[in-house]
């Protein structure tokens, strides 16, 4: 019996990587095509009568493990240089602008179909406004290193901000001076712990002699994460700095972090943390997305209740992101369809349902 699982283990894995070739070759999003398999291998299922696990209950924690890889691998990639620094403001403009614009717009449409309370409707608006990395990210990788890389900044600042944004309305019923002041607080805290962590992960590295080093850093990571969601912040920019720090750690001209952080390997190691992050990445996305569409049911698409709310919501987030690239940063293609949502907010609502 053991032996059917691995079967189809193997044969997933192997779909996946076939789907991935697909989509960079075609353009077409490799994750709808895991989505689609996830989704009809539920009638196999049901045709044969197979008892299979609830995998609900996992499907936040393979997100978020997922989310952190996805991070780290598009960060690994950034280089540094000061040219950079109009295309990293034009991205986090757009990530905070898009993000803030369509969760109201998209509260509205909640309020006005449900009427619930205006905090619980932007508490569920905000994942539908996330451009989550999750999608992002691999979706523009044989793109122009200047589209790719600004399509990766704005990515992981609007799941940074996002979360930090869905936290606070998580915790926050009403809006007040002190709330927005203790989230003032937590951002000024989070960035000076990012830079500590960040350089204790590079110490670390640059110590370690087993040959078994990069899934503990991973590790790590993954604890620090762990951490500060139990604590409501927004951990994931640390995994951002890591990877941006460990890139372009040679552009740092102080003597100090020269003496203690920079060792002979550096580069080696950089390439070989690169390659691991993304092939645990691809693992983690592929099972993810599989496991989503198992679970999805399909039959809700045929309610009215979905495509009365659910076209108003798509019309929100592409009319924004419309105005907003076209009349500010004056971008448009193919910036323009990489837009919200995915894995992150799944992630979201699948954690706090």
């Amino acid at each position: 019996m053991v032996s059917y699982p691995l079967i189809i283990i193997g044969a997933l894995v192997i779909f996946s990587y076939l789907f991935d070739i697909v989509a960079r070759k075609t353009k077409f999003p490799a994750v709808v095509l895991l989505l689609a398999l996830g989704i009809g291998l539920q009638y196999p299922v049901a045709y044969f009568g197979l008892e299979v696990p609830n995998f609900t209950a996992v499907l936040p924690l393979l997100g978020t493990i997922g989310l952190i890889l996805i991070v780290l691998e598009g960060s690994l990639e950034l280089d540094f240089e000061r040219e950079k620094l109009k295309m990293m403001r034009q991205s986090f403009g757009a990530a905070l602008f898009i993000l803030l614009v369509t969760a109201l717009g998209i509260t509205g449409v909640f309020y006005y179909y449900s009427g619930a309370s205006f905090m619980q409707s932007f508490l569920n608006a905000v994942p539908f406004s996330i451009i989550s990395s999750a999608i992002a990210i691999p979706s523009v990788a044989k793109l122009i290193k200047a589209k790719r890389e600004f399509i990766v900044y704005e990515s992981t600042f609007s799941d940074i901000l996002g979360v930090l944004v869905f936290n606070f309305a998580l915790v926050n019923e009403v809006v007040t001076v002190r709330s927005v002041m203790e989230l003032g607080w937590q951002i000024v805290v989070i960035l000076a712990v990012s830079v500590a962590l960040c350089l204790l992960l590079l110490y670390v590295l640059s110590k370690l002699t087993h040959h078994v080093k990069f899934f503990l850093i991973i590790s790590i990571i993954l604890l620090i994460y762990g951490i500060g969601k139990m604590l409501h912040l927004p951990t994931l920019v640390i995994v951002m700095a890591f990877g941006l720090m460990l890139r372009n750690a040679d552009l740092i001209e102080v003597k100090w972090f020269k003496k203690y952080f920079l060792y002979k390997t550096l580069d080696a190691d950089l390439h070989q943390l690169s390659q691991l992050t993304a092939e645990s990445a691809f693992i983690a996305r592929t099972f993810f997305f599989l496991l989503f569409g198992f679970t999805m049911d399909v039959n809700s698409l045929l309610l009215p209740e979905v495509w009365y709310i659910g076209l108003p919501i798509i019309g929100l987030i592409f009319a924004v992101r419309f105005i907003y690239l076209r009349f500010v940063t004056k971008l448009f293609f193919p910036e323009f369809f990489i837009a919200p949502v995915a894995l992150l907010p799944c992630c979201l609502y699948l954690a706090y349902r």
